[in-house]
């Protein structure tokens, strides 16, 4: 006899559209006699998504970072997916792809031979930023285009940030969506009630095509376990960079002992272009902290992370030249934000 399929729930939406907020509304109202697994996609080589979740025993994190699910990372999310269903026997999975992650080879591998039988797929949720409907290379990036396409439910995010106008304007692009959504809702601070999540039903998603531009990205190196792997030693970074999609990621990762100023840190940080997606986990003057900025004010808030202090920043290439490479941007923190070694 068949054993019921685990349902599969996808949170997809472009950069900094609030998709890890949501996922942390949703664990919050998690059912006590559930237990969940979540699997984050990022674009950047570091991963920072992993560390922005607390650790607890009825959720399971398994971070995937430094490319797509729908291509670069189709072997590893497999590989992935099967242990965490094997060894976790979660009630539920949320995918959150990156935020430039196209959802039709992911949605393609949860449908194909090996999960068929094992998982279902439940309604797709885009998370949909109002202000990007005026910035025009969101706007017309096709992955953007494509995530609200495939998606069943829109969830409209980042209110907070965003003017009545803008407000109407996405309500407006929601609706005129084509298959219409079966739900379109503003989500005030990230709160998405559980029952959009429990109460769904089979995707409804039909066939789309992969772009080009996502076919032609070559597989990077087996990641699995990166993310926890060792720290680099006191007083050295490891730096990362990948290009792909139009947009390039830095990443930095040091020692946990490392500490830094926080004022100055937000200082340097904010001298970075204002399009440019921010986030990191940091031993601070103020204990470890979590930061994160999307087209906004850079936030501040506890971290319960202490493996090591990691920051990812990502930016459309058109302004890579006149922001500092890898190394400038850790020389720049170093000179002005770590403060001297206390051994």
């Amino acid at each position: 006899m068949a054993g019921v399929k685990v349902p599969v729930h996808i949170v997809t939406g472009f950069l900094g559209s609030g998709k890890t907020t949501l996922i942390h509304s949703l664990i919050k109202q998690k059912p006590v006699d559930e237990k969940w697994a979540v699997l984050v996609n990022e674009f950047g080589q570091i991963g920072i998504d992993q560390a922005m979740f607390e650790s607890r025993d009825d959720v399971v994190i398994k971070g995937l970072p430094g490319g797509c699910l729908c291509c670069q990372l189709a072997f590893v999310l497999q590989a992935a997916l099967v242990n965490l269903l094997a060894r976790s026997k979660p009630d539920r999975v949320i995918i959150e792809p990156s935020g430039l992650g196209h959802p039709a080879g992911l949605l393609d591998l949860l449908r194909g031979e090996a999960f068929a039988e094992v998982v279902e797929v439940r309604d797709i949720i885009a998370t949909l930023d109002p202000r990007r409907l005026e910035d025009e290379r969101a706007r017309t990036h096709e992955t953007f285009q494509d995530q609200l396409a495939i998606a069943d439910a829109v969830a409209l995010t980042m209110l907070d940030h965003a003017t009545p106008a803008q407000r109407q304007a996405a309500q407006q692009f929601a609706e005129a969506l084509w298959p219409p959504p079966k739900w379109i809702e503003p989500v005030a601070n990230g709160e998405l009630p559980l029952e959009r999540l429990t109460g769904s039903g089979h995707s409804q998603a039909g066939e789309l095509a992969v772009p080009d531009a996502h076919r032609t990205l070559n597989a990077p190196p087996s990641l699995e376990g990166s993310f926890f792997d060792a720290p680099p030693p006191r007083g050295s970074v490891q730096k990362e960079t990948g290009t792909a999609l139009g947009y390039t990621s830095l990443g930095l990762r040091w020692h946990p002992a490392e500490h830094f100023d926080l004022d100055q840190l937000a200082h340097v940080l904010s001298e970075l272009p204002g399009s440019a997606r921010i986030k990191g986990v940091f031993h601070t003057s103020s204990g470890w902290q979590r930061l994160n900025r999307a087209d906004g004010a850079l936030t501040f808030e506890s971290s319960a992370w202490r493996q090591d202090s990691r920051l990812e920043v990502i930016l459309p290439d058109t302004l890579v030249a006149s922001v500092p490479d890898a190394s400038a941007l850790a020389e720049q923190l170093r000179r002005r934000a770590l403060l001297p070694s206390e051994a």
